[in-house]
Formats: structure tokens, sequence, C-alpha cells
């Protein structure tokens, strides 16, 4: 039952969006004039930060100068949880079109809640007092971003970023040579959703019918001939562009509730006659 292979990369996708939020922070250091003495971009790594503090421990010739280890921050995604107050009916399903123009149908995703942990570690207060006031006002508690969830289908959705606590740790230890550490500690959750594998259902659907009349069964030499061609009609906004039209079309699945498309030609004066009764032709 579970053996249909798909990989959407929702997740990884999930945690590159996160890190993007923040790989433009920057510092800046001032003289007693206000004078600008040097920017810093803040490096961003993904991994915990205790393995950046053991690096800092056990390799001493990494603190000079110390702008190449601190500051910095670190990320990593340490939580998967499924959200219910989010849930839909799980049999729902909405459609699609592929890369390659073909239907699809899709069940309506899961949701849930990715944990993110955001560390900043720096020497100086004032170094990571600039970052983090770089980050708090975008979060109200959220911030929304857009990700490209499955590619296959161009589904595309708005996660928002929630900034659950802030804590605050003072590393520092031992005597004067001990190197001290400042550690904001930033805890979100990314509010994502999972899709299952994408389902192709144009089967049980005539998408088109063609029925050709003539006044001899001898088509060859027929004095007149008639084509009626019959397509589904979309009666409700598929593609969400605010308007019912032929671009809704391809989106009709057999089980929906759907019109006709009809038309009338006559193949010996190569004339077309759309959505007229055949009595008005005859």
């Amino acid at each position: 039952m579970l053996g249909n292979y798909y990989y959407h990369e929702i997740i990884r996708k999930t945690i590159i969006g996160f890190g993007t939020l923040f790989n433009e922070i920057y510092i800046k250091h001032k003289d007693e004039n206000s004078n600008n003495l040097s920017t810093i971009r803040v490096p961003l790594n993904y991994g915990p930060a205790q393995k950046f503090l053991a690096r800092i421990t056990e390799q001493k010739d990494l603190n000079r100068p110390y702008q190449i280890t601190l500051p910095r921050m670190s990320f990593e995604h340490n939580s998967i949880s499924y959200d219910p107050t989010r849930k839909t009916t799980v049999t729902q399903t909405f459609k699609a079109v592929d890369d390659t123009n073909k239907v699809k149908k899709v069940f309506m995703p899961v949701p849930y809640n990715i944990g993110f942990e955001l560390n900043i570690l720096s020497k100086l207060n004032d170094d990571a007092l600039q970052i983090v006031e770089q980050i708090l006002p975008y979060f109200q508690p959220s911030f929304t971003i857009t990700i490209d969830l499955v590619d296959s289908i161009g589904e595309k959705r708005d996660i928002p970023v929630v900034l659950e606590n802030i804590s605050f740790q003072d590393d520092y230890e031992g005597d004067f040579s001990t190197r001290r550490a400042l550690i904001y500690t930033l805890q979100f959750s990314v509010k994502t959703y999972l899709f299952g594998a994408i389902a192709s259902n144009t089967e049980g659907l005539i998408k088109k019918v063609q029925v050709d009349m003539s006044t001899n069964t001898n088509i060859a030499n027929s004095s007149r001939e008639m084509r009626y061609i019959a397509t589904p009609k979309a009666t409700q906004d598929y593609n969400n562009d605010g308007v019912i039209n032929a671009s809704d079309d391809v989106f009709v699945q057999a089980d929906d509730d759907f019109g006709f498309n009809e038309s009338w030609q006559d193949l010996n004066d190569s004339k077309s006659f759309s959505n007229v009764r055949k009595e008005d032709i005859w």
C-alpha cells in the first residue's frame, strides 16, 4: 500500500526557504563619532549551536580575528508535528494541470508544522542586538513566505513562519582567558503542507464526441454532409481566474457537474455553426 514512490522535496524546500530569510543580515561597527569602521555580513550555517561552540573552544587559532567565527548564526529543524487545526476532508480532491498539460487529481494536502531553531552567537552584546533587531520586527508573530511545494503541478502556497519563543544565554565559564559567547535562541514553527502521490484522473470521461451525418450512404457521392461535435463545458471556475471560459474546460472530470459545448459544421460548404439546434440547419 505504501510502496508507491514519490518525492516532492517539500521538507527540503521548507528548510531552504526558512534559511533564506536570514542570509542577508549585516552588522556595523562604528567609532565614537558614529563613523562606520566595518560592515560584516553575518554567516549562516545549518547545524546546532553546540557544534560551533565546540569548534571555537577546541581550535584556539580560529579566534583571530574573531569575525571569522563570531558573530554568526546557525539554524536547524528539530521537530515535525501534525496540525489538526488546519485539517481538511481526507477524501477531498482538487485538479491541476502538470508540466505536460495533463490533468491530475490531487488529494488535499496534510497540514504539518515543522519546528526550527535559530541561534545567534556573538562575542559582543551590541553585535547580537543588531542582529536581533533586524529579525524581530518582521514577525507579528508570523511572516509569510511562498514556496513551490509541488513543481510538477505548479502548486505554490503561502507558508506562515511563526515566531514561538525567544531565549538568551550568556555562555561564560572559566577564567578570563575563556572566550565569551552570547547566544540568542529563536524558536519558529513553519506551517507547511505535505502532498501525497499525484494521480491521473482522466479515465472515464469522454472528452469529445463527433458524429458525421450524410444524405447518402456513399459518403463520397453525398450532396450534403454535416458534422456534430460535442465537448465538455465547465460550469465552475477551476483555475480561479475569476471567469468561467474555455480555459476551465480542460479541468472537467467524470464526476463533475458540467455542460456541453456543441457545434455543427457543413462539410460541403466548410461552414461552422456553434451552439445551434439541428432543426435550425436542416
